[in-house]
């Protein structure tokens, strides 16, 4: 048995709120979306902060 692959849809994806690079969230997401490098320097002002 053969699958047909179906050529997935054109996903549009939001940018990040601090630098406005792409984010790998799409834009239905809902809040605040950041970016892989703004995510992970968050996570380490976060972790510094206590």
């Amino acid at each position: 048995m053969v699958e047909e692959t179906v050529p997935a849809e054109e996903i549009a994806y939001a940018d990040c709120v601090l630098c406005g690079e792409p984010t790998e969230h799409p834009e239905t997401v809902r809040g605040a979306t950041l970016c892989p490098v703004c995510e992970w320097q968050e996570a380490q002002r976060m972790a510094c902060s206590g």
